[in-house]
């Protein structure tokens, strides 16, 4: 999508289907609550805080953290 925008191309279903994902995980969470979930959900930041770790640093040294 940002390569449309940036190409200054009309972004309307990629937009469109992105907020309706958006809905999806909304009602998903809103489900995943109401069924007790009560944890903490992982958040983008946390997921790419990791990737970087991994890719960094061998397994040995992250199973002692």
């Amino acid at each position: 999508m940002r390569d449309l925008v940036n190409r200054d191309c009309d972004c309307t279903e990629q937009a469109l289907a992105q907020i309706d994902l958006r809905r999806k995980i909304n009602l998903l969470i809103e489900e995943w609550k109401a069924a007790g979930g009560r944890g903490v959900l992982p958040d983008v930041r946390g997921r790419t805080r990791l990737q970087a770790v991994t890719k960094d640093k061998p397994a040995s040294l992250l199973a002692r953290r």
